[in-house]
């Protein structure tokens, strides 16, 4: 089985794919910009072969390193980057190669905002009403059903970023006055708590591994607000998210995928879906499901991919939580002092990449218990200030 992985080395945690892959028996060919003296000794030892782009973004340098790899390695079975930025790339070269998979056609659904929209309301999902704009006149329309405050994003997006909260009319006549040359969609504002459903479907499209995260706020605020990071991961997620999450992976038809949607939790308990993502969700939130669950989903995916059925019980003995504290405060505990109180819960601590620091913060903590109150305490002495 021939499997191409786009862009190996970013993020590095990701390597554990290709490790993993290659311990199922796979025959994993690398494509990237990196110089190949500039990836770790792991990957080249791991990877068969490596072929370097000058720029990812050149489609026809990336197709001629697809056909290359093809022409010495024979018929690609795999193609993936696991990566939103890659996505739509990723679909176009598995269209023209003629490898299984997400293809062009398949992208409005998973990548447009507004297509989004159907496939939540064909799921039965509630879902935050928004519309594509062009213009400061249709802004306005829409605006004048749903008041302000109102959001506005690109329809095809990474992220938060060009993301925006809109409080009054000068706001949104300096968005118009400053927008980028991208399709935008404009959304209701809606106060509520993040709740995500992530998970692995199988080669049928069934889920075999879910779990859920809830963020303490939006990636869009603590984006703008420079704010401390918090997320966690549940024992036991809710029934109804899990319905309704269920229902939405099945409308996408998922094959040997990672998704990642995101949904609010309003005051009166009601779920509004978000977005989706048909990835593993970013960060560290593969190394929490593993801590998680005690097993390793890297090696679970490459089974999948490989033809073989999952060998770990994925049962959330653990809450999981992530902290992520910002250079520019100054904290009550220093970091021997958090380690001397929690020991052996505290599972990581390390540096974040500038790339992800804006929405994870500059140094990051990764803990668990099997109490949610001890995770609370833990969350509280990592980010209580000084």
């Amino acid at each position: 089985m021939n499997y191409v992985f786009i862009s190996p080395s970013f993020p590095s945690n990701f390597e554990n794919f290709i490790v993993a892959l290659k311990e199922e028996g796979v025959n994993v060919l690398g494509l990237g910009s990196e110089p190949y003296d500039m990836l770790s000794a792991r990957l080249r030892n791991t990877l068969s072969e490596y072929y370097k782009v000058g720029s990812m973004e050149n489609y026809e340098e990336m197709f001629k390193g697809v056909a290359y790899l093809s022409f010495k390695h024979g018929k690609i079975d795999r193609l993936e980057s696991h990566n939103e930025y890659w996505l739509q790339q990723d679909a176009r070269l598995r269209t023209d190669f003629n490898i299984p998979g997400f293809k062009t056609k398949d992208m409005p659904r998973v990548k447009r905002k507004s297509v989004m929209k159907n496939v939540f309301q064909e799921a039965g999902a509630n879902f935050i009403r928004g519309t594509v704009i062009a213009t400061l006149e249709g802004a306005e329309a829409f605006i004048a059903e749903t008041g302000y405050p109102v959001c506005v994003k690109p329809d095809i997006g990474v992220g938060a970023e060009h993301t925006y909260k809109l409080n009054n009319r000068e706001d949104l006549i300096k968005f118009f006055l400053n927008k980028p040359n991208r399709e935008f969609i404009i959304e209701e504002f809606i106060n509520g708590e993040i709740h995500t459903f992530d998970g692995l479907v199988d080669s049928e499209g069934n889920i075999v591994f879910y779990s859920s995260f809830i963020y303490n706020i939006g990636v869009m605020d603590m984006v703008n607000d420079q704010l401390d990071a918090f997320y966690y991961s549940l024992r036991e997620p809710a029934k109804d998210l899990v319905d309704i999450g269920s229902r939405i992976v099945k409308g996408l038809e998922l094959r040997e995928r990672f998704f990642h949607i995101e949904f609010f939790r309003l005051d009166d308990g009601k779920l509004v879906a978000l977005e989706i993502n048909t990835r593993p969700p970013g960060g560290l939130s593969m190394d929490m499901f593993n801590y998680a669950n005690d097993a390793d989903l890297y090696k679970e995916y490459a089974r999948l991919a490989s033809g073989k059925m999952l060998s770990a019980d994925l049962d959330r003995k653990y809450y999981v939580g992530y902290a992520g504290r910002r250079k520019s405060k100054y904290y009550k505990y220093v970091l021997d002092d958090i380690l001397e109180k929690y020991g052996e819960a505290i599972l990581i601590h390390e540096p974040v990449a500038g790339i992800f620091s804006p929405a994870l913060g500059d140094y990051a903590f990764l803990f668990r218990s099997e109490s949610f109150e001890e995770l609370q305490n833990m969350q509280n002495d990592i980010l209580e200030l000084g």
